[in-house]
């Protein structure tokens, strides 16, 4: 228990042998419960993860639970590979299910570092955010360690998920280092959450429409041994479409359903004139016909940006402060 608050952590691995066992021993003694999933790996992993759980099981009745002999580490294996998403979905499920308060995400791969845990969970443990993550991206001795490719990558999906999301401040949306509320969580129902690796962008969109508060927490980017099990001639085109689907669905469920807000009038206006103005465009050069393409270009462009302006601000009290910088 931490500061009288019940915390659990998710640790998803997909063939994560000679890492995971090492994730699990390092996690702070306040955590009360470890929920270790087997995404269907086809190595040693389940039989890693089952040999620290029946070294670290002892009695303990005073976690989380009814009483009795408690598992600090929950072993639960996918029949199936259903994708990292899939893997922190359940491991959610059953910290809701346990009455788990903070429940907090570290990847079986040795990037997130332990030491890191009261500092991602503080935002959420003290009542500041619903949801904190952590961001490589705010301290440039931090993102130094990133791969060019990988930060170029990261800063477009940045964009591109706040425009989907509404969270017009937050950055690095692919860091999986996070801690969300027991609340949020019924709030977001996580129970649809998206389950290929675009599933921490997928959940900001759903904080977004249930009103959660989120915060970015400075994290450094730790880069080992371990190997990348993203494919990104998958990644990218499957995240984008999903992306523009989930922003689609949030205009509609914050500015359409229950009454037409101007968000979504100048964010249909635009779209309208860019597209308008694209196949003007096309239309002059294959035929005669006079389109005043430039003009509805621009006309679109303006549009998009000021629902883009509106948008960042209906949204502005959705954004908490972090107090707290690393080094």
């Amino acid at each position: 228990m931490y500061q009288n608050t019940t915390i659990g952590v998710v640790v998803p691995a997909y063939n994560e042998a000679g890492f995971v066992g090492d994730v699990i021993d390092t996690i702070p003694e306040f955590v009360d419960r470890i929920y270790a999933v087997d995404d269907a790996s086809t190595d040693e992993t389940w039989d890693e993860i089952c040999e620290r759980a029946e070294k670290l099981n002892t009695p303990t009745p005073e976690l989380v639970g009814d009483g009795g002999t408690e598992r600090r580490v929950v072993p639960i294996q996918h029949s199936e590979n259903r994708g990292v998403g899939g893997a922190i979905k359940t491991g959610y499920q059953h910290a809701l299910a346990d009455g788990i308060e903070v429940v907090t995400v570290m990847g079986a791969d040795g990037q997130m570092d332990p030491d890191l845990i009261d500092r991602i969970i503080d935002p959420v443990v003290d009542g500041r955010a619903d949801y904190a993550k952590g961001n490589r991206l705010l301290l440039g001795d931090h993102y130094d360690s990133m791969p060019r490719f990988r930060y170029v990558g990261n800063v477009a999906l940045t964009y591109l998920t706040r425009i989907a999301s509404g969270y017009w401040e937050l950055g690095d949306p692919q860091n999986g280092y996070t801690a969300i509320s027991d609340r949020a969580l019924e709030a977001a129902d996580i129970d649809e959450m998206y389950e290929f690796y675009g599933y921490c962008n997928d959940l900001l969109v759903k904080l977004n429409v249930a009103d959660m508060r989120v915060v970015d927490v400075p994290t450094p980017a730790v880069y080992g041994e371990e190997e990348s099990h993203i494919s990104y001639s998958s990644y990218i085109p499957r995240v984008s479409g999903m992306l523009f689907r989930n922003f689609l669905w949030r205009l509609r469920a914050k500015y359409v359903e229950e009454r037409l807000h101007p968000v979504a009038l100048c964010y249909a206006l635009g779209g309208g004139g860019l597209v308008a103005g694209v196949l003007g465009g096309f239309l002059g050069l294959v035929s005669d016909v006079s389109v005043p393409a430039p003009a509805l270009f621009g006309f679109g462009l303006l549009f998009l940006l000021v629902a883009m302006a509106l948008d960042k601000r209906s949204n502005e009290h959705l954004t908490a402060v972090v107090s707290t910088v690393l080094s």
